[in-house]
């Protein structure tokens, strides 16, 4: 699976919420200022290259619908940026957000339950 650019993405996210959508429909889920017609769509062209999305032919006029999922492409992106940037450990992932973010009590708290729940499942 190819990754995505940033305007790739954000209009697959678009896609994905509205599951069914012409380039008028992503268009208007776009924030202002909105990008030219020709632009999102020939980025949704590009988006069914590289396969992520198909679409159904009405006359000239195509409805564009998502072959990949949102949660198949974030669990590849996530596998991707772990490899990338923590040498695929989860341990220096955890370390990095504990560290980095400003949790606050509550989050460190929803983590260690996670974990726990985690730990009880095995």
């Amino acid at each position: 699976m190819e990754s995505l650019t940033k305007t790739e993405e954000r209009i697959m996210h678009v896609i994905w919420t509205l599951k069914k959508a012409f380039v008028k429909d992503v268009i208007d889920e776009l924030p202002d200022p909105k990008p030219p017609y020709n632009t999102v769509s020939s980025v949704i062209r590009l988006l069914e290259k590289k396969g992520f999305v198909g679409h159904k032919a009405y006359g000239k006029t195509h409805q564009y619908h998502p072959l990949i999922g949102k949660d198949e492409y974030s669990k590849r992106t996530f596998r991707d940026m772990l490899g990338s940037y923590f040498e695929g450990s989860y341990k220096s992932l955890v370390s990095f957000i504990v560290n980095e973010e400003k949790l606050s009590d509550k989050e460190i708290e929803e983590l260690e339950a996670l974990i726990q729940a985690k730990k009880s499942e095995k």
